[in-house]
């Protein structure tokens, strides 16, 4: 009998098949079939927020998940019988490194400084900060910069960049120092009583890093930059991590290992009997 068990995923490029490579036929429907067993809780962890992750479960025909950690993991919502509800739990925990500050007000501080452009109003949230950085930015001296202005308003927070690969374009996301998608699947874990052996990470970019490295099972999926490879590789090898790491490869099922094949062959490597379903 399957033990209860998190299956937490990355959307763009992991679950969803809006990168470069080809998906395998078939792929989304099986995960669709894995993981409405009742056992499983699944979870989307994403650095869209909320409304977008809607549109894409409509766009995509994804199942519907038990719980969206969105904005980069400055928010969580579980969907109930009459919608999703905020875990406010998780928002108070995460603005006390603001000291009451806002992504809004965060801005303001930060205007001026050069290589920060700022994304669209509708990918700012509460607690999220979004800025668009070259290609060629020298992120340690932007990340120097905005902690000395941070810092003078002992304000605390986590930098997350990754790549726009479509848009050839850096991302940088402001979060509060406690908010991560690291960060925010620890809290649901405590909150839903599960533990490391029973939660199963997916993600392919570097805004998974944090978890893809951690002592967290995670799986890469094979269509992941190399550049996100070699560092998760690298990192998870320093951290003494790496036996918690699986890099999908493809030849699983007999798919070839991208976005939701990828998941499945990571399920097959750490919880192999949450595959029974589809013997």
């Amino acid at each position: 009998m399957l033990q209860r068990l998190l299956l937490c995923t990355d959307l763009d490029r992991t679950l969803l098949p809006n990168g470069e490579l080809p998906e395998s036929d078939g792929a989304r429907w099986m995960f669709a079939r894995v993981v409405a067993q009742p056992a499983i809780s699944l979870a989307y962890v994403s650095g869209r927020h909320l409304e977008l992750v809607e549109e894409s479960i409509q766009d995509y025909e994804l199942p519907e998940p038990d719980w969206v950690i969105g904005d980069v993991g400055s928010s969580i919502y579980h969907r109930g019988r009459i919608g999703w509800s905020l875990l406010a739990q998780w928002t108070r925990h995460i603005a006390e490194d603001w000291q009451g500050f806002t992504a809004v007000e965060l801005a303001v501080l930060l205007s001026g400084l050069p290589g920060l452009t700022l994304q669209p109003e509708d990918r700012q949230k509460l607690y999220k900060l979004s800025y668009f950085v070259s290609l060629d930015a020298d992120l340690s001296a932007l990340r120097r910069a905005i902690g000395t202005r941070l810092g003078e308003h002992s304000l605390a927070a986590n930098m997350i960049h990754s790549v726009d690969e479509q848009a050839s374009i850096g991302l940088l996301d402001i979060l509060p120092q406690r908010a991560c998608k690291l960060r925010a699947i620890e809290f649901l874990m405590r909150e839903q009583g599960f533990d490391a052996d029973h939660t199963l990470f997916a993600g392919d970019s570097g805004n998974d890093l944090s978890v893809l490295t951690s002592s967290l099972p995670a799986v890469l999926v094979a269509n992941a930059h190399p550049a996100v490879v070699e560092q998760a590789t690298e990192t998870a090898r320093r951290k003494g991590t790496a036996d918690r790491l699986y890099l999908a490869r493809g030849g699983f099922l007999g798919m070839n290992g991208n976005y939701s094949a990828g998941i499945l062959e990571g399920l097959g490597h750490f919880h192999a009997d949450a595959l029974s379903e589809l013997d």
